[in-house]
């Protein structure tokens, strides 16, 4: 088992901060660095190199960061086995998981709260994330779990299929554009609203224009926001159209605050994965979370 100290260790040398670890890990950066000093004691030698307001691993707190990332794995197959042998086993575990905006904000807030409930003991942190940063904070073993759109060819990752959602065009209920039916060739003359590169929103809507031969790139983009709020809230006062995922305007549309605007022979829908560093895909907790998770949207639907 992983011991305290070594938890606490993990945390710093993941964010190369002991302000920032001691915020997540809700601990005071005093009672923090008491920890990290009484390792560093232990192992005779430092496991930190202070530059100035920076900290990076010495070659010891390399290998002990390598080392306990396998240890930590270990642990959680162990757990895994412990569960098949006794379903009363229940450890107290924490699970890291980051999800894109649309997931983190609309879609998975009711079946953590359902999971949490039956499963007490999982210390569980959602982080929002755009698909491209959650994948390299998995591959980086800063998440255990992430749920992006779409799929990248990385041959060391687990592609597990979760949902499907459409990507819409809405404007403004002041909005002329509300009135009419377009086709994508209108798209050259109407001022975008765009997400930010990174964004899987952008990248499935690129990939339905290629697929009409339009250039995504050649449009008149007139603002990219970072963030589904940042994006519905602009595009509620502006005259700009915006593309969205159906499941982050639903209240807007029924309220009446947004428009769906029809395009003609355009339909952009995208898949939301979990993905997991491929050798973790048994392990406790990740593979019941998502098992649950499947089966909540599925009585859902």
């Amino acid at each position: 088992m992983l011991s305290h100290k070594h938890v606490i260790f993990m945390e710093v040398a993941r964010l190369l901060s002991f302000t920032k670890a001691s915020q997540t890990l809700f601990i005071s950066q005093s009672a923090l660095s008491k920890q990290v000093k009484a390792l560093e004691e232990y192992y005779k030698t430092g496991l930190f190199e202070r530059l100035g307001n920076t900290i990076i691993l010495t070659p010891a707190g390399k290998l002990l960061y390598e080392k306990l990332l396998k240890a930590r794995q270990l642990q959680h197959e162990l757990h895994d086995e412990f569960k098949k042998l006794n379903e009363n086993f229940s450890p107290q575990v924490t699970m890291l998981l980051g999800a894109s905006t649309t997931i983190s904000l609309y879609i998975l807030p009711p079946v953590l709260s359902a999971y949490l409930q039956q499963n007490p003991t999982i210390n569980l942190t959602l982080r929002n994330r755009n698909s491209e940063n959650i994948l390299k904070a998995l591959l980086d073993h800063e998440l255990d779990l992430g749920i992006v759109e779409g799929i990248s060819k990385v041959s060391n990752v687990t592609y597990t299929p979760f949902l499907t959602d459409d990507v819409i065009a809405v404007c403004s209920a002041r909005n002329p554009l509300k009135k009419q039916q377009l086709e994508v060739k209108d798209l050259y003359d109407i001022p975008l609203a765009l997400r930010e590169h990174g964004s899987g929103t952008l990248a499935v809507l690129e990939d339905a224009l290629k697929q009409k031969e339009f250039d995504l790139g050649k449009l008149p983009i007139r603002i990219r926001l970072g963030g589904t709020e940042a994006l519905k809230n602009f595009v509620r006062v502006d005259t700009c159209l915006a593309f969205l995922p159906r499941q982050a305007v639903r209240k807007e549309l029924q309220t009446g605050e947004l428009v769906e605007v029809e395009i003609k022979d355009l339909k952009v829908k995208r898949s939301f994965n979990f993905i997991q560093r491929k050798g973790t895909e048994s392990n406790f907790p990740y593979k019941g979370f998502i098992q649950f998770t499947k089966r909540y949207y599925s009585k859902q639907e």
